[in-house]
């Protein structure tokens, strides 16, 4: 990490719906690749490199790792090393919702669990407060009211600055937007899957956005590695697809594949790589305020920010994406959404 890096002038920023705050087109996210299993070395190569590549978004959540929390421990110690004078200048978030901790207060949307996980998330990291805290998903059995009621309780008590969803449908983010709204925060972001073949906030949620001046970090652009040139002849060793996890090798269905391959010929003739097309693709719209990647080595990660020096496609282009970007049943979320 260099002190005197042009990472501002090199980096898109986009604004986050109406509101102040900007974020770089793609953000860093730490789902996977940042616990226990993986080395920590690696880890503080790739979050150095990407602060000097421009990307002063950070984003985690409680369970990240394995072991849970774990991500969130190891990016305290590289921020402890080397971002802490840099706080500044950068947006961290942290996301409560799924699992966590054992018995009836460690998952879900209730004031009691995200509250007491946005302390231990603060604990962790070493940091006094997040830019960003979520809701990581929708809680059916839990009124909208008690968990706005949390991230606003967030935002009052200095430990959140804005406050964010994660998976919740159109008409339910409408309604955390007014319900923040009457209480006197605003809803700044969702954190939606999206990607070329996963277009379900097409056009409901687009829309709700729009109108509500919400901003969208969308997570997943690459389908899990999916929209990449990972998989087009088989299951690599080491991909995500080679082991148990959130990544299924039913998605690779001959029906994917075919798709891949076609997205794959377009991406050429543009002179990109499938992945940073896909990248590409998602911000096209610029509701879609940023990008969320993940990375599993520095080279990984400047090879996707690439993907932000050929932003534009033709009318033909986007005709021709439309042929084979479309859905592919990888929407692993989709309960969430559709509560």
């Amino acid at each position: 990490m260099t002190e005197n890096s042009d990472r501002y002038s090199r980096m898109l920023y986009r604004r986050s719906g109406r509101s102040g705050l900007k974020l770089p087109a793609v953000s860093l996210g730490l789902w996977q690749n940042f616990g226990d299993t993986a080395p920590f070395e690696r880890q503080r190569a790739i979050v150095r490199r990407a602060f000097d590549l421009g990307i002063t978004h950070i984003d985690l959540a409680n369970n990240y790792g394995p072991p849970y929390g774990s991500a969130e421990e190891n990016f305290g110690r590289i921020f402890s090393k080397d971002l802490a004078p840099h706080r500044d200048e950068l947006v961290i978030s942290s996301k409560a919702g799924y699992d966590m901790w054992p018995g009836p207060y460690g998952e879900w949307g209730s004031r009691k669990y995200l509250l007491a996980s946005l302390d231990q998330s603060l604990k962790r990291m070493g940091l006094e407060y997040v830019d960003i805290f979520y809701s990581h998903r929708h809680d059916p059995e839990t009124p909208l009211e008690e968990t706005m009621g949390a991230l606003h309780t967030a935002v009052q008590q200095g430990k959140a600055l804005y406050v964010g969803i994660s998976s919740y449908s159109a008409e339910r983010t409408k309604e955390a937007a007014a319900i923040l709204r009457q209480m006197g925060t605003r809803l700044l972001i969702h954190q939606p899957s999206y990607s070329m073949i996963n277009r379900w906030i097409e056009p409901d949620l687009v829309n709700v956005l729009k109108e509500e001046g919400i901003g969208c970090i969308v997570f997943s652009p690459l389908a899990q590695g999916l929209l990449t040139d990972r998989y087009l002849n088989g299951v690599p060793e080491g991909s995500r697809a080679s082991h148990p996890g959130s990544f299924s090798t039913g998605l690779l269905t001959d029906k994917n594949l075919a798709k891949i391959r076609a997205l794959n010929e377009i991406a050429k003739r543009r002179g990109q790589t499938l992945a940073q097309m896909a990248l590409a693709w998602v911000l096209r719209d610029p509701v879609v305020t940023s990008a969320l990647i993940g990375a599993s080595s520095v080279a990984q990660l400047e090879q996707n920010v690439a993907a932000l020096d050929r932003l534009e496609f033709s009318k033909d282009e986007l005709a021709e994406i439309d042929r084979y970007a479309t859905e592919g049943g990888i929407n692993i979320w989709s309960a969430s959404s559709a509560g």
